[in-house]
């Protein structure tokens, strides 16, 4: 059929591989076919794999487009989140970075794809201080945040932004309010997210639970804590206000560079629901960029190589901590880098709470004075130029 309807697309151009049906999946075991698209920075070749899933037991297998054959055998992959499964999104499987580009047949297309929307949420000045319990009910209504990015609006930006609503009465409170202080723009997915985000908006503002949260989110009662997209073609638009493509420039991020740390969200806690912690900017790390940036614990520490892996495995969130005392307040608060000596001697901190191993262990703070605004600049002047 995508032969037929459209020749050039990824999906017809994947050979017998792509010919998965829903009976056929059924009749074997049910599994769903993603093509992906891997970068091998060492021949600087792009490859191209069908990736299959298998849900009864979270087992990969991998086929070189190409070539035509077998890249992967079956292999039980414990590491692979079936939510992560999305166009769009990179996946790591045994240390390859894979973009996923399209659905690798119809089965998976219409069981994984077929209500999934990207919206636009922004979170206005007033309700800043309450970001994190309002990462724990984006959560909640099942959306995923896929980019997440701090920033400031002049008014002139606002304006802009507002212009299809100029004749409404509300339009210069709505202006003043949006660029009165830093804002979180968010891209979310999920099922139907347009309407979704629109309910959401709905339940905090009425719901008599939160009426108190409310009041708190929205100083002046006159304006929405949040902004959704109407539509899927308003979220299109305004998505690329915020987000928009790599040579173009948006608005910028609040990163102030000065008596500054960095600390990173590590891939694991955001999968596994820890967004509580704090929001400055959400990165897909390139695997490149990532030895990079953990270039100077190369030959010094033997975990090297899992620190890359781990922190390219999936989305991660760089912050700017504004720490002016110079004992190392931060890294007090994060604690030890092993979360076993953490939770002995430190239990409070926060790789004692959220970290798992000396690999995952919840954020990454930086380790040297000197080094403190070098690493926020990698990520806020660097990858956000």
């Amino acid at each position: 059929m995508a032969r037929r309807e459209a020749p050039q697309s990824a999906r017809a151009q994947s050979g017998s591989f792509g010919k998965s049906s829903h009976s056929l999946a059924a009749a074997r075991e049910e599994r769903y076919a993603f093509l992906t698209e891997w970068y091998d920075p060492t021949a600087a070749l792009m490859w191209s794999f069908q990736l299959f899933y298998y849900p009864k037991d979270g087992s990969v297998e991998m086929f070189d487009v190409k070539k035509h054959q077998k890249f992967l055998k079956r292999v039980k992959y414990n590491d692979l989140d079936p939510k992560d499964l999305y166009i769009g999104n990179r996946v790591n499987v045994l240390s390859r970075q894979l973009n996923l580009i399209d659905y690798g047949d119809e089965y998976t297309a219409n069981k994984l794809g077929g209500k999934k929307e990207r919206t636009l949420a922004v979170i206005k000045p007033d309700a800043i201080i309450k970001i994190g319990d309002l990462f724990e009910l984006i959560h909640a209504f099942d959306l995923i945040v896929t980019k997440a990015k701090m920033t400031t609006l002049t008014r002139t930006q606002a304006a802009v932004f507002y212009s299809e609503q100029q004749s409404k009465p509300t339009f210069d409170n709505s202006v003043h309010l949006l660029s009165s202080g830093p804002v979180v723009a968010m891209e979310l997915m999920g099922d139907d997210a347009v309407s979704v985000w629109k309910k959401f908006l709905e339940y905090v503002e009425t719901t008599d639970a939160l009426r108190e949260a409310r009041a708190q989110f929205v100083m002046d009662g006159t304006e929405s804590f949040g902004h959704g997209s109407v539509s899927l073609a308003a979220a299109a638009k305004e998505l690329q206000f915020f987000f928009p493509a790599k040579n173009d420039y948006g608005p910028p991020n609040t990163a102030t560079f000065t008596d500054s740390t960095c600390c990173i969200i590590k891939p694991h806690a955001i999968a596994e629901g820890k967004e509580t912690l704090f929001l400055f900017f959400q990165f897909n790390m390139d695997r490149a960029n990532a030895e990079e940036f953990f270039q100077v614990y190369k030959g010094v520490v033997p975990e090297y190589p899992g620190m890359v892996n781990e922190l390219c495995s999936g989305a991660c969130m760089a912050l700017e901590i504004l720490d002016t005392n110079q004992e190392q307040s931060f890294r007090d608060l994060c604690g030890p880098a092993d979360p076993e000596i953490s939770r002995l001697l430190r239990p409070n901190t926060l790789r004692a709470l959220f970290g798992k191993d000396k690999l995952k262990n919840a954020v990454h703070c930086t380790d040297l004075p000197e080094d403190r605004v070098l690493e926020v600049e990698y990520f806020f002047k660097i990858l956000d130029g």
